[in-house]
C-alpha cells in the first residue's frame, strides 16, 4: 500500500458524481435523469416481483361494450344505475359498493324536457308557476330512485376535485360536498404537503345525502411520463374565499372510503416530528377497526404506490370482471357476490377512464383503484422508507467516495472490483428489504453515481493511463522481460527513466571461444549464428526476469531488481546463470552437429548499490547500471577460466543467494580497486546436494583455513586428497601451485592471501 499523488485529478474527477447525485438528493439541483431512472428501475422491479394471485374479494362490474351496446352509450339514465345498485346490494348482497363514477349533471328527464319548453314559452315570465314546475320536475326526477336504492345501503360514491385560480374560480365546484373525515389544524402547517384543491365537482345533493364519497383524482408528476405509480389517499379541499372557509379539511380517496365503510375504521394519522432543521411530516395513515389497527405508509403528499397485480385488465385473471349488463339481466346465480368489495367502473375505451401503469399500458382506471383496495385488506404495502435519500447519500459518500480516496492508495483495478461489489451488495440489501418489508428505496441516484464514477476512470484509464502506458513499453519494452512490462503496466506511474540509486544484481556474460568460431565464417553466416546464441541466452535472462541492458560484441550485460523491485534479485540471477551455463551446453551440441568449434561462457555476477537510469548523450541514451558494483562484475566474468569455473559472484551475491552451496574461490584484489573482496562459484542448490559434494566443500573450507593461516604444508596434504577426487580440477592444481611456491618461498610478513589481478 503506498500513496499515489499523480492520482489528485483522477481523484477529483471520480467525485465530481458524487458533488452532483448530493445536489440532487439534497433538494438544490433536480436531475431529470435520476427521477426517469428511478421510475424505470421501479416499473422493472414490479413487473418481476408483481403477485400472480387473484384476490376473490374484490370484483368489479364493467360498464364495458357489451353493457354500452346492450343499453345504450354513457351515460345511462338513473333508474338503471339504480336497478344496478339494487341487484348489486338485495340480491347479490354486496359487502360494499364504490362507484368509480360521477354523478355531478342532473340526466334530462321527460318532466325536464317539458319544462324547458314552458319556460321558453309562455309561462316564462311567470316566477311562481315556474318554480312550482321545477319542484316537481326534481321530484319526479330519477334521481329519487337511485337515491332510494343507494339509502342505509354499503356504497361509496366517487367525487373530483379540481384547482381554480383567480376570476376563473368562480362558481368552479359543483354538487354537495361531503364531510370532511379530518379536520383542517390536524395537521401541523410544516407537515402539510397533501394536495390541495380549491374546488369540486361531486353528487348531486339527493345522492350525496344517503351515502359518504371518495375522490376519484390521481395525481400526476408533472415532470413525470405520466405513468400512475401511486396515488392520493388523502387530499385537502381549501376554499376559495373566506366565507366557505368552515367546509375545510382533508377527504379520502375512493379506494380509503370503501375499505373503511366495508370494515367500518376509523381514520388518523402519524406525523414524524422531524428534528435536526427538518419539518414535520406526514408518515402513515392509522386505521382503527375492531380486526385491530392497521398502519399506512404514506409519504408526505398522502401517497401510497400503487401495489398492481401482475398484468391486470379484464382478461389478466387478478381481479373478476363481471359486465354491468350481465348483473342487471340477472344472469349471475342470487348471493354470488356476497361479502365482496364491488367496485362499478368501466373497461370501455370510449368512456377514457384507462390509465397507463407499469403492468399495463391500458389498465381500467377502477382496477387501479382495486389494487390500493386490495392492498388495504391484506396489509401489503410498498413504501419509500422516511430516510430514503438519507441512505442512498450514505451508500453514494461510501461507494463513489471510498473509489476517490482508495485510488491514491490501491489500484485502479482493485478499487473497480471493490466499488462493483459493494453496488452489488447494496441493491441486494434494497431487494431484500423490497421483498421482505415493501420498502422502495429509490437507487438511481447510487447507481448513476456511481456508473459516472466508473466511466470517468475508464476514460481517464484509456486516454490517460493508456498513454503512459504507450510511453512505459516503448521505453522499456526492448529492456524489459514482457512478465515485467505487464507488471509495470498495473502501476505505470510508479515507473521512469530518472536515475535512483538501488542495491541491484547485474551479470556480464562473456562468450569464450567465439573469436575461433568466427574467424573462419563469412559475415552473412556469422550474423545469424550470433542473433542465434544472444537470442537463447536473452531468452533465459527473461525468464528469470532480467533486465538485458546491452549486447557488448561477444559479451551480454544484464541487471535484476530495477525497474520492477524485485527482493529476490540475487537468487533470480544466479538461477539465470546457472541456466545460461546448461543452454550453452546445448548450443554447443547443436554446433557439435553442424561442424562448429565449441564456445564457453564466463560469467559475473555481483550485488550491490549502483545507479539505474536513462544515461547517456543527447545523441543516445540507454536505460543501464553504472557503478562500482558494475565494474566489480565486469572484473569476475574474466576470472572463471583462471579459477576453472564459468560463474564467479561477489561475496554480497553469494550472502543473499543462500539457496546455493558456494565455494569460495579466493580473496582478491581487482584493477581499479583498492579493497580485495571475496569470490565465489556455486556447486548446485543446497536442498539437492549429495553426501559427497558436501564432504569436498567441507574439506576445501580447511584447505582455505590451511592456506590463509599459512599452515601450507596441512594446506598441501589436504589439496592432494582432493585432487586424487578430481585431477583435471583446474581450481585445485592453482592453489596447489601456489602452496609449492610458498613452502619453497615463504611469504612476506603482510601477506594476507590477497591474489592481486591485474587484467582487465
Amino acid at each position: 500500500m503506498k500513496w499515489r499523488p499523480r492520482q489528485g485529478p483522477r481523484i477529483v474527477l471520480s467525485l465530481l458524481p458524487l458533488v452532483l447525485v448530493l445536489a440532487h438528493l439534497g433538494g438544490w439541483m433536480q436531475l431529470p435523469v435520476i427521477q426517469a431512472l428511478d421510475a424505470f428501475i421501479y416499473d422493472a422491479r414490479l413487473r418481476l416481483t408483481a403477485s400472480q394471485q387473484a384476490d376473490p374479494r374484490v370484483v368489479i362490474v364493467d360498464i364495458d361494450d357489451a353493457s354500452l351496446l346492450q343499453y345504450g352509450q354513457w351515460p345511462w339514465t338513473r333508474d338503471r344505475l339504480a336497478a344496478l345498485t339494487r341487484e348489486l346490494t338485495v340480491r347479490q348482497q354486496a359487502g360494499v359498493l364504490g362507484f368509480d363514477i360521477m354523478f355531478v349533471e342532473r340526466e334530462r328527464s321527460a318532466a325536464q324536457a317539458v319544462l324547458q319548453a314552458l319556460r321558453e314559452g309562455p309561462l316564462a315570465g311567470n316566477s311562481a308557476v315556474m318554480a312550482q314546475l321545477e319542484q316537481l320536475a326534481a321530484t319526479t326526477d330519477s334521481e329519487r330512485l337511485f337515491a332510494q336504492a343507494l339509502r342505509d345501503q354499503p356504497a361509496v360514491l366517487g367525487f373530483y376535485f379540481t384547482q381554480s385560480d383567480g376570476a376563473a374560480a368562480a362558481g368552479g365546484s359543483a354538487g354537495v360536498l361531503p364531510p370532511a373525515v379530518l379536520p383542517t389544524g390536524l395537521l401541523p402547517a410544516a407537515a402539510d404537503h397533501v394536495p390541495r384543491w380549491s374546488h369540486y365537482g361531486t353528487s348531486l345533493p339527493q345522492l350525496a345525502k344517503v351515502a359518504p364519497a371518495g375522490f376519484l383524482n390521481v395525481v400526476l408528476d408533472p415532470q413525470a411520463d405520466g405513468m400512475v405509480r401511486e396515488v392520493p389517499l388523502l387530499g385537502r379541499y381549501a376554499p376559495p374565499n373566506a366565507e366557505e372557509a368552515d367546509k375545510g379539511g382533508y377527504y379520502e380517496a375512493l379506494s380509503l372510503a370503501v375499505y373503511r365503510r366495508w370494515l367500518g375504521a376509523q381514520l388518523a394519522v402519524s406525523v414524524d416530528a422531524g428534528g435536526a432543521g427538518d419539518p414535520p411530516r406526514l408518515q402513515s395513515l392509522l386505521l382503527q377497526s375492531a380486526a385491530g389497527q392497521r398502519v399506512v405508509p404514506v409519504d408526505a403528499m398522502g401517497r401510497i404506490l400503487v401495489p398492481y397485480r401482475h398484468s391486470g385488465g379484464p382478461q389478466g385473471g387478478i381481479y373478476r370482471y363481471v359486465s354491468a349488463a350481465d348483473v342487471l339481466e340477472g344472469r349471475l346465480a342470487p348471493g354470488e357476490l356476497q361479502g365482496k368489495a364491488v367496485l362499478i367502473g368501466t373497461s370501455a375505451a370510449g368512456l377514457n377512464d384507462l390509465s397507463v401503469t407499469p403492468v399495463n399500458a391500458t389498465l381500467p382506471g377502477v382496477e387501479v383503484h382495486a389494487s390500493v383496495l386490495s392492498a388495504l385488506m391484506d396489509g401489503r404495502f410498498l413504501h419509500v422508507p422516511l430516510h430514503a435519500d438519507a441512505f442512498v447519500a450514505l451508500a453514494v459518500v461510501v461507494l463513489v467516495g471510498g473509489l476517490a480516496i482508495g485510488l491514491a492508495v490501491f489500484r485502479i483495478s482493485t478499487m473497480l472490483l471493490v466499488v462493483v461489489l459493494g453496488t452489488a451488495a447494496v441493491v441486494a440489501v434494497t431487494q431484500w428489504l423490497y421483498l421482505r418489508e415493501g420498502m422502495v428505496i429509490p437507487l438511481a441516484a447510487m447507481l448513476l453515481a456511481v456508473a459516472l464514477a466508473l466511466a470517468s476512470n475508464m476514460a481517464w484509464d484509456y486516454f490517460v493511463e493508456a498513454r503512459t502506458r504507450r510511453s512505459l513499453v516503448r521505453l522499456f519494452g526492448s529492456y524489459v522481460p514482457p512478465q515485467l512490462v505487464g507488471q509495470m503496466l498495473q502501476d505505470p506511474e510508479r515507473y521512469s527513466m530518472r536515475a535512483e540509486s538501488k542495491q541491484l544484481t547485474v551479470m556480464f556474460c562473456d562468450m569464450r571461444g567465439f573469436t575461433r568460431l568466427s574467424e573462419g565464417m563469412a559475415p552473412q553466416q556469422l550474423q545469424p549464428l550470433l542473433n542465434d546464441i544472444f537470442s537463447r541466452l536473452a531468452t533465459v535472462i527473461a525468464a528469470h526476469r532480467g533486465t538485458v541492458d546491452k549486447y557488448m560484441g561477444d559479451c551480454v550485460m544484464a541487471f535484476w531488481g530495477a525497474p520492477v523491485d524485485t527482493p529476490e534479485h540475487a537468487t533470480l540471477a544466479v538461477d539465470a546463470a546457472c541456466q545460461l551455463v546448461a543452454e550453452v551446453a546445448s548450443i554447443n551440441r547443436d554446433h557439435q552437429g553442424q561442424g562448429l568449434p565449441p564456445v564457453q561462457l564466463g560469467i559475473g555476477l555481483n550485488t550491490g548499490l549502483m545507479m539505474v537510469g536513462d544515461m547517456g548523450s543527447t545523441l543516445r541514451r540507454s536505460y543501464t547500471v553504472i557503478g562500482d558494483a558494475v565494474n566489480l562484475a565486469s572484473r569476475l566474468e574474466g576470472l572463471g577460466e583462471r579459477y576453472g569455473v564459468d560463474i564467479v559472484v561477489g561475496p554480497e551475491t553469494a550472502g543473499s543467494a543462500s539457496a546455493y552451496l558456494w565455494q569460495e574461490l579466493d580473496r582478491v584484489r581487482v584493477k581499479g580497486k583498492q579493497q580485495a573482496v571475496l569470490i565465489h562459484a556455486p556447486r548446485g542448490l543446497a536442498s539437492q546436494a549429495d553426501e559427497a559434494l558436501l564432504a569436498e566443500l567441507s574439506q576445501w573450507q580447511q584447505v582455505r583455513h590451511a592456506y590463509l593461516t599459512r599452515q601450507w604444508l596441512l594446506a598441501q596434504q589436504l589439496l592432494q586428497s582432493l585432487r586424487k577426487r578430481d585431477e583435471k580440477n583446474v581450481l585445485y592444481q592453482l592453489y596447489a601451485e601456489r602452496v609449492a611456491l610458498l613452502l619453497a618461498q615463504p611469504a612476506e610478513p603482510g601477506w594476507d592471501g590477497t591474489e592481486h589481478i591485474q587484467a582487465k
